[in-house]
């Protein structure tokens, strides 16, 4: 017997409840489906049917279709696969937002920090060769001089809130951050405007097991995943020529400055 057309509802077999409440297309489950006005309603999960049996109104089409939420996407891949430069691109050509995610965690700190934390930025400053002592005062107050700069450091040293500690000991030690901190900064991309009606491509996130299941548990779903699979030869040849580079600049810049105060105290002495 050929089975009878089911006529589904406004959201087909995605869950109304998460597209109304999370702005998302969550698919539904046959498990958890109910019938209302003669149409089938798939739903996440047992709660989001019991809320749609609740007050239906609240959640189907009236006067006109239920607008559907814009594109989201996850880019991932290892570190110099090229995920930003096609993040970019595709952000551009769709015209929705990139949002690099570990960029984004550097600039919620970066007003304290003053500067970017974390092994691809633990190099020294450059330092100024106008900087350089010039008089045999200078040079013997040396010391103290140091001294006194590094306790007008010390106190112009702003504390970090407990949210901004566990954002730096992600981005220096890759230490997990805490699902209270991921809810403050991930949720807004999905529920806040402008990201809300426009849309983004979230370049590096998510990075572990935890943070994709965060995203699973609070209905945070993206509708494309692009993972960018590289060799490892090919990252190598895109990372190590231009930092090779620039530690031979530091280190060249370095002997230099040593060379100038070592003859410069020679001059003192003579």
């Amino acid at each position: 017997t050929k089975e009878k057309k089911r006529h589904m509802g406004d959201t087909k077999h995605f869950c109304p409840v998460s597209l109304k409440e999370n702005f998302v297309l969550y698919p539904g489950l046959s498990e958890h489906a109910a019938k209302y006005r003669e149409k089938i309603y798939y739903f996440s999960t047992s709660e989001c049917r019991d809320k749609f049996l609740k007050n239906p109104e609240e959640y189907v089409a009236h006067k006109e279709p239920i607008q559907a939420p814009p594109l989201r996407v996850c880019l991932l891949g290892p570190h110099g696969a090229g995920k930003t430069t096609c993040a970019r691109q595709i952000a551009e050509k769709l015209g929705i937002f990139h949002i690099q995610f570990e960029e984004y965690l550097q600039q919620l700190i970066l007003p304290k920090t003053k500067r970017k934390v974390g092994p691809h930025f633990d190099e020294e400053p450059e330092e100024d060769d106008n900087k350089m002592p010039i008089l045999s005062q200078e040079l013997e107050d040396f010391p103290q001089t140091m001294t006194e700069t590094g306790a007008e450091k010390s106190k112009q040293e702003v504390e970090l809130t407990a949210e901004e500690e566990a954002i730096k000991a992600n981005l220096v030690y890759h230490e997990a951050l805490p699902p209270e901190v991921l809810e403050n900064i991930v949720l807004d991309w999905w529920r806040k405007e402008p990201f809300r009606s426009t849309g983004f491509i979230l370049d590096g996130f998510p990075r572990t097991s935890d943070e994709a299941k965060y995203l699973s548990e609070r209905g945070l779903c993206p509708d494309v995943v692009v993972y960018i699979q590289v060799e490892v030869s090919e990252v190598l040849d895109r990372l190590v020529p231009p930092r090779l580079k620039k530690w031979k600049e530091r280190q060249y810049k370095k002997m230099e400055q040593k060379k100038k105060l070592k003859d410069l105290k020679a001059k003192i002495r003579v």
